[in-house]
């Protein structure tokens, strides 16, 4: 059996995203709280840019696997893991992130702030996103028999 690679493109930025998230979500989030002098205000500020940046990122790697995606099969032919993936990504851009930032500034500003499940949420999503681009990522490998 031989590996074949119709999209070396959505291959390469799929499984860059997954480590773009996986980096950024599951360590870099947690661990900014760690380091010395990084105060809770400082460390929201940082989260702000580093998820708004990452957001941001996440939409050039969605447009550039579609794009290739119709480039490669001449029509829009989208695999339901990375319709999921882009749902997510919908999600977090609309509705999380903008909700948590709000939060964020409200702590930074010194307010009292209610708990929220916001944060479980959006791990959650990134949990989704990142099995369903790990199935579509694989899909996009095809066995050919030599």
């Amino acid at each position: 059996m031989k590996s074949k690679v119709e999209q070396p493109i959505a291959v390469i930025c799929t499984f860059t995203w997954i480590g773009f998230i996986c980096a950024i979500s599951f360590m870099e989030a947690w661990l900014k709280f760690r380091a010395p002098g990084v105060t809770l205000p400082i460390g929201l500020g940082i989260g702000r840019l580093v998820f708004a940046a990452l957001n941001k990122v996440e939409w050039v790697f969605a447009v550039a696997i579609l794009i290739s995606n119709i480039r490669i099969a001449k029509k829009i032919s989208i695999n339901p893991f990375y319709i999921v993936t882009v749902l997510g990504l919908i999600v977090q851009t609309i509705w999380l992130l903008p909700a948590l930032d709000a939060r964020a500034e409200l702590y930074i500003q010194g307010q009292t702030v209610a708990h929220s499940n916001l944060h479980l949420y959006y791990v959650i999503a990134e949990g989704v996103k990142i099995i369903a681009l790990f199935v579509f990522g694989t899909k996009l490998f095809k066995l050919e028999k030599v």
